[in-house]
């Protein structure tokens, strides 16, 4: 059973997008409560959220594309 290497570095870059918006979105997240007297509270609010979201969605799909390019289909 050999891994597919093109497979594997796909699953790396979606693991590698990730990274930063674990870090990003949380940081939005918390601005946007320390500025709810503006306008755009919810705005700042939505997008945090959105980021966190993507990267909780580009880390399942790096590590389901890294499992299969190591077990196969």
């Amino acid at each position: 059973m050999h891994t597919n290497r093109q497979i594997l570095n796909k699953g790396i870059k979606y693991l590698a997008w990730a990274l930063p918006l674990f870090f990003v979105g949380p940081t939005v997240i918390y601005n946007a409560f320390q500025n709810d007297h503006t306008a755009w509270h919810y705005l700042v609010l939505a997008v945090g959220v959105a980021i966190c979201f993507f990267a909780v969605f580009f880390t399942f799909k790096g590590l389901n594309t890294i499992m299969k390019s190591l077990f196969g289909k």
